[in-house]
């Protein structure tokens, strides 16, 4: 690990290692892939991946850290890949696309709570003040799970491509994530109660570059 890398203890005394994702990670994101149940990978994706091919590792290891930051967490013992949060700008400068997969033997530690605070110290660095969660229009539960936990004037819209996007403000500088709407949004998301991964739209992008089209 290099000297980029933060260790962290979760509230159940698990330590990981922390860094900013670098293109050798890409064995690391299979690693990571091959660890999820089936289940968890529909939940994140979207669709039943069984396998991440050359160009979604390269899109999703080959960042500018501005437009599309990713975070990577190792078991601090084994060097297992864990978990990996990330943004992507979208075409609203102040907006960015939130992710956050945790294998699932690591889920409920608070994985996810510790790399989106980082990942949220980041965003602001960039000038981010909204991160969007996508959500299968169809979710009855998911849409109104939000609604329960979101604060008067919070915004929801519908996408082209059939998805509702959740607009979700970035905490206030201070205030814990975990105590946060994003924190309770993205919990919700760990319990299977909502869907949020910006996976429709990186399938998007890859396929823009490999039509060489430029995109962030």
């Amino acid at each position: 690990m290099s000297s980029d890398a933060e260790t962290v203890e979760l509230r159940d005394g698990s330590l990981m290692l922390v860094r900013p994702i670098r293109p050798e990670d890409k064995g690391a994101i299979a690693a990571g892939f091959e660890r999820l149940s089936a289940e968890s990978r529909y939940r994140r994706f979207f669709a039943p991946l069984t396998e991440l091919g050359d160009e979604e590792l390269a899109y999703l290891t080959e960042v500018d850290h501005h437009d599309h930051e990713a975070l990577i967490a190792f078991a601090l013992d084994s060097r297992e890949p864990v978990a990996v949060a990330r943004f992507i700008r979208n075409a609203d400068p102040h907006e960015a696309e939130v992710a956050v997969t945790v294998v699932d033997h690591w889920q409920g530690r608070g994985a996810a709570t510790a790399l989106l605070d980082r990942l949220v110290a980041r965003a602001r660095e960039e000038g981010i003040t909204h991160f969007l969660a996508a959500v299968l229009s169809d979710n009855r539960g998911a849409i109104e799970m939000f609604d329960s936990v979101a604060p008067p004037g919070s915004i929801r819209r519908h996408t082209a491509s059939g998805h509702v996007e959740l607009v979700i403000d970035l905490p206030e500088p201070g205030t814990p994530t975990r105590e946060s709407k994003l924190g309770r949004t993205l919990r919700a998301a760990a319990r299977g109660v909502l869907e949020a991964n910006p996976w429709y739209l990186i399938r998007e992008r890859i396929g823009r570059r490999v039509d060489g089209i430029t995109d962030r």
